[in-house]
């Protein structure tokens, strides 16, 4: 159905359907409110309730019913003139054909050229009513959110501290700046442009472009990424691309090209209709030819009228859409949003699942996972890293939550190496290889044991060091090294029991990383996923996505950040974690609440019930209109069985509310993720971070 009316409407793109779905919207309840009068008000409605309408209200239906059938009906009539044009028959056409018949039909009855029983002003009111509102359901859930691209130019600020060559700064509109300008990055600020860094160090959030879940130091030389976050010192930078020319312009134009390159799967109800429409005017011909040449012209009229008027897909146009709009609700209450119902039709088809590593299958903040030298090591270190607004130092803070910490004073942060401060009238320092390098430390051969495998694990390993402060003077045996600490991305506890619910489902898991590749093995090894893409890029992970479905496999993408954005839209399907960036979830069709990795078993769940639900409807409403339309014909005629035209639509709404309950029954599905997939039951589990302790 959604296929053929993006063609004719011209709401083809994802940002026109939440118009299309207003649209459909106002025009319904219009469309109603103008339907009760003339249902109230027909003779044969009080004919099969057992009244009669008033004689003053004679032109009541007729009136009514043109307004309904010019306005109400106007999206089929221009979508059936469409769909002949591109000699695509379909839903609009039948639609179209069974309302315009209704329409002269009744006009013919009400001006007194037919007889009263093609009085189908009630029945054309009711299949205009019924159709807008499972158009309007379905726009309303197929209504994808357009903002992937908008959420990317909101990275970048508005305006930018531009530096002149005598020394001042200028705050400028970000259009006016240009290759080789020098501009100023206030600490906490985004970076404008792309450029080099020549002057100051910071540490950079570069998590929206890497993925990586900590900042990286960048100092005199580095190149610097526009969006991207000096958390703790300003820089200043020479601008190498604006505009176009940024990398994140060219996340965004990936991001462009997959949704644009995405397949739109035609849906079933359309090609059921395109068969119903060949079936219903084949037949409507061979009955009014067989009871014209039988010499009854009238009841040829009134046959063929009524095939026609009883083809239309009541039912039909109902089937998808109501299963749509429960299953999105059904979702929504258990936290799961979808923003594209193609995306989750397709779900069920997946045999691939790619998981983001950092946010998705772990927790994307570092823990302490272990520890080694004298046993006040983490008070220590804990006591220095107290005012520290550092990821890292939070990590540190938060492991030491049961420990009696000292108390701190002097507390200075080593750019890049670390931090320290006066613990108990002793300088104590914190850091990484670059700490120990400037102080001269050695590293005993007990705490290197441990240091050593941690960092073959990929952790990253900070040291405490005593005795001596950084950058102080004098010469010779360095601070002693009493303890090391090893910090780690943690894994999701869920995340082992979501990849083997899907192994359990014959699906595939596979995780997609920037990190370096023994902290992606590690991290697979833990999980248990099946193939692992390590150290790539943004546009590698797009490539990562492209080379699986090359393969032959349905992809499912799971990710949380600015750099999945291109591969969740590559995806068959794109599913971003809740918590996760605004692009990432604009670029999905599922969006998860929760950051539990089994939600995506619910979203499988969920697309096999609703299309099981979805091929029920299409064969009972298709099944009823392939044996009412040849009992309206007249099949039966021999043997002195005729079909009425009441009986016949009674029958037709009998159809509709047989759909409905049967889509109902999808609010019992089970979608809970503790019962999907059992919880393993053990404590989160630490899994290596980036093996470059650069920024410690």
């Amino acid at each position: 159905m959604t296929a053929a009316r993006d063609e004719h409407s011209g709401h083809g793109d994802h940002a026109g359907h939440g118009d299309h779905a207003a649209q459909f919207r106002d025009r319904f309840w219009w469309t109603l409110a103008l339907s009760v009068p003339v249902v109230v008000f027909s003779p044969m409605v009080g004919h099969l309730l057992g009244y009669m309408p008033p004689s003053w209200s004679t032109w009541i239906p007729p009136v009514l019913g043109t307004v309904v059938f010019a306005w109400g009906g106007r999206p089929f009539l221009t979508g059936a003139v469409s769909e002949v044009r591109a000699r695509r028959p379909g839903m609009m056409l039948l639609i179209g054909l069974a309302i315009t018949v209704a329409f002269v039909a009744g006009a013919l009855s009400s001006l007194g050229i037919a007889g009263p029983s093609l009085d189908f002003w009630w029945e054309l009111a009711l299949l205009v009513v019924i159709m807008l509102l499972g158009h309007w359901l379905e726009m309303r859930a197929l209504g994808q959110a357009s903002g992937a691209l908008d959420a990317l130019a909101r990275l970048l600020p508005d305006t930018a501290d531009r530096i002149s060559p005598s020394g001042d700064v200028a705050t400028v509109p970000l259009a006016e700046l240009a290759e080789e300008d020098l501009v100023l990055v206030r600490s906490g600020a985004r970076v404008p442009a792309d450029g080099t860094v020549v002057d100051g160090s910071a540490e950079v959030d570069e998590s929206m472009i890497t993925g990586e879940s900590r900042p990286v130091g960048r100092t005199v030389g580095d190149r610097v990424v526009a969006g991207t976050v000096a958390t703790d010192s300003a820089l200043r930078v020479r601008v190498t691309a604006v505009g176009e020319g940024t990398a994140l312009a060219g996340i965004r134009r990936l991001v462009e090209q997959a949704q644009e390159s995405r397949s739109r799967a035609q849906a079933l109800a359309d090609r059921a209709a395109a068969l119903l429409f060949w079936f219903a005017t084949g037949v409507g011909a061979v009955t009014f030819v067989v009871w014209a040449l039988l010499g009854d012209l009238v009841n040829a009229v009134e046959r063929t009228v009524t095939v026609l008027v009883i083809a239309c897909p009541h039912a039909l146009g109902l089937a998808i859409p109501l299963v749509i709009a429960i299953s999105t609700a059904r979702a929504a209450r258990t936290g799961i949003l979808v923003t594209d119902r193609l995306a989750l039709e397709r779900m069920r088809t997946v045999d691939t699942v790619l998981f983001d590593k950092t946010g998705t299958l772990t927790t994307g903040s570092p823990a302490v996972v272990g520890t080694a030298g004298a046993p006040d090591t983490l008070a220590l270190a804990a006591a220095v890293e107290g005012d520290s607004e550092h990821p890292l130092a939070r990590a540190v803070v938060a492991a030491a939550s049961d420990v009696e910490v000292p108390t701190a004073t002097g507390f200075r942060s080593l750019t890049g190496r670390g931090v320290q401060a006066m613990v108990d009238d002793r300088p104590v320092a914190v850091g990484g290889p670059a700490l120990l390098r400037e102080l001269g430390a050695t590293v005993p051969p007990a705490i290197a044991t441990d240091a050593d495998r941690w960092s073959a694990d990929g952790s990253t390993v900070l040291y405490v060091v005593t005795g001596r402060a950084a950058g102080g003077a004098g010469s010779g045996r360095g601070g002693e090294v009493v303890g090391a600490l090893a910090l780690a991305d943690a894994v999701r506890p869920e995340s082992r029991a979501a990849v083997d619910a899907l192994h359990a489902r014959g699906v595939r898991a596979v995780m997609l990383t920037g990190d370096a590749r023994p902290v992606a093995e590690a991290v697979a090894g833990g999980v248990g996923v099946d193939e692992v893409f390590a150290e790539v890029l943004p546009a590698d992970k797009d490539d990562a996505v492209r080379r699986l479905q090359e393969r032959g496999a349905t992809v499912a993408m799971v990710g949380d950040g600015v750099n999945d954005a291109p591969a969740l839209a590559r995806a068959d399907v794109g599913i971003a974690i809740g918590a996760g960036t605004d692009v990432a979830i604009s670029s999905a069709g599922v969006v998860l609440a929760s950051d539990d990795p089994r939600a995506v078993l619910s979203v499988i769940e969920l697309s096999r019930a609703g299309y099981r639900k979805m091929r029920q409807n299409l064969w009972w409403a298709a099944g009823y209109n392939l044996a009412a339309v040849p009992l309206a014909a007249g099949i039966l005629a021999p043997i002195g069985f005729v079909l009425p035209m009441a009986v016949g639509a009674v029958l037709m709404s009998l159809s509709t509310i047989v759909v409905a309950a049967n889509a109902q029954l999808l609010r019992r599905v089970q979608l809970s993720p503790d019962d999907l997939a059992p919880a393993t039951g053990s404590p989160a589990t630490p899994a290596p971070a980036d093996t470059a302790p650069a920024s410690r």
